[in-house]
């Protein structure tokens, strides 16, 4: 098969893989180098469902020893397999960088072998790239669960990140889909990632001098609907994560049923609204205070698909509100319904200086249709439903539904 043919493949066969970010790293072009990696990211263009597409996103080789039944990769599947070399590789990354396709590459893989032999061949690909090619753009690989942690911390020094996904949020789902894969094989490589940054960081006044160590951090995936978890036990993890692991992002992906097999879950549709969901609580866990035991409670372990997390949690803690705009602590604000972090701290500057009216607010930035049922200012309230959190849900349920119908309106407009 041609080169041509292979990249269709690899390609096609790596966009189930979401845990591409490219911000975080800030490697510097070197005398007689090519390319950057900038912290502010490195995207250019976006898929039509919003995913950032400036990588060089592709498989090294869609065989696998694996049987997973979700995969479409799994071993059983019958499917055509094709393997891209390293050589082919790097000349691929550094032919899209020169025509300004791409600014980096993100590269996954089947397992071929054993986890270490993969690994092998993903640290000739990182080593050729920097040191052969002199590339200095921004490289994402994936960690293979049960690799040798020497080859991981050899290949930590050539990548700008590594991500090593659990794929499914218990050991019984994994068990049940995956059974060759463990719990402890995924928690292993992590674990002594973060190992590694906890020893940096101790000894912080010798970092100018040490070798780079994935700077932008490591991240998970991990695949909502294919088993039967609920969304409180999936934040929950995700929450563990960040504090044991020091991971940068978890990313969920919802399950696209593009397999069959006894024991997946017969759906239509992937659960999108789920995933968003999701994607709020985990903002609200890693930039609002937020606790996963806030968010979703054990009477209430799944999320309420009609309003986003923060604005449920606020209707359950009615007691607590509406807030004054003006004496409400910072991290109060935070928690209001319709106001986003820069928003907050431009109250708490603004208000230094002089008392909010709800004029001020709108001018602010806040999402003021929403948030007024939760706040006063100067002692005033301008909500609806002072005694009564069920009709502003109802209410704001009803903006959601003539905001979509407007959206769709105007697509259909202009079809």
């Amino acid at each position: 098969m041609d080169l041509k043919g292979k990249i269709s493949i690899l390609a096609d066969a790596a966009k189930y893989d979401v845990s591409c970010s490219s911000s975080g790293s800030s490697r510097m072009n070197r005398p007689g180098g090519i390319g950057n990696g900038a912290r502010s990211g490195i995207c250019h263009s976006w898929s039509a469902d919003g995913r950032c597409i400036s990588l060089l996103k592709i498989l090294m080789t869609n065989s696998c020893i694996y049987d997973c039944e979700y995969c479409v990769n799994r071993r059983s599947n019958d499917t055509k397999r094709v393997f891209l070399s390293p050589e082919e590789i790097v000349s691929l990354t550094i032919q899209f960088y020169r025509r300004n396709y791409i600014e980096g590459l993100f590269l996954s893989s089947g397992i071929i072998s054993s986890p270490d032999y993969t690994t092998e061949l993903l640290l000739k690909i990182a080593k050729l790239l920097r040191l052969r090619e002199n590339f200095n753009g921004y490289i994402h690989m994936k960690g293979i669960p049960g690799t040798n942690t020497k080859l991981l911390q050899e290949l930590g020094h050539y990548v700008d990140r590594l991500s090593i996904n659990m794929e499914l949020p218990s050991e019984h789902a994994l068990q049940l889909l995956a059974p060759q894969k463990t719990r402890s094989a995924i928690i292993q490589p992590m674990k002594f990632i973060h190992e590694q940054f906890v020893e940096r960081h101790s000894e912080k006044h010798l970092a100018k001098y040490m070798q780079p160590f994935i700077p932008a951090g490591q991240t998970t995936q991990m695949i909502v609907g294919a088993s039967g978890e609920n969304d409180r036990h999936i934040l929950k993890l995700s929450e563990a994560l960040y504090k044991k692991m020091s991971l940068k992002r978890v990313y969920y992906s919802a399950y696209v049923p593009i397999m069959t097999g006894k024991n997946l879950p017969a759906v239509k549709q992937p659960p999108l609204l789920r995933e968003n969901r999701l994607y709020q609580a985990d903002w609200l866990l890693r930039y609002y205070h937020f606790s996963a035991d806030e968010i979703l409670t054990d009477q209430q372990p799944n999320f309420d698909l009609a309003v986003d997390p923060k604005t449920n949690w606020a209707l359950r803690n009615w007691q607590l509100f509406p807030i004054e705009i003006n004496t409400a602590a910072y991290e109060m604000i935070l928690r209001i319904p319709g106001i986003g972090i820069r928003s907050a701290a431009r109250i708490v500057a603004m208000r230094r200086l002089t008392p909010l009216s709800y004029d001020n607010l709108k001018h602010i930035g806040i999402v003021f249709k929403r948030a007024r049922h939760f706040i006063t200012c100067g002692g005033r309230y301008y909500g609806l439903g002072l005694d009564d959190p069920v009709l502003i849900k109802n209410i704001l349920v009803s903006q959601n539904c003539r905001k979509l119908f407007q959206q769709i309106s105007l697509f259909e407009g202009q079809v």
